[in-house]
């Protein structure tokens, strides 16, 4: 990646950590509104970074949940034949 690719996505990293920790999620708006007005580059860099990120993030979750769901299902089914 070039350098603002980079930096955005070093950036949407640590914005998603910090909704993480605080719930506060107007940080992002407020974080886009202060790098359209300086760079629409770097707006549109983070911008991407924080979908691809949330994306990842929830398509995670989903394969987890299922790898549980199904654990739980073949540990219960192994359980009652015999």
């Amino acid at each position: 990646m070039g350098v603002t690719e980079d930096l955005a996505d070093e950036l949407a990293l640590d914005v998603i950590k910090y909704v993480d920790a605080t719930g506060d999620d107007s940080i992002i708006s407020d974080i886009v509104k202060l790098l359209g007005a300086t760079s629409q580059t770097a707006e549109e860099a983070f911008l991407t970074s924080m979908r691809v990120r949330r994306a990842n993030i929830a398509a995670r979750k989903l394969l987890l949940d299922r790898a549980k769901a199904f654990k739980a299902k073949a540990e219960s089914g192994s359980g009652s034949a015999g």
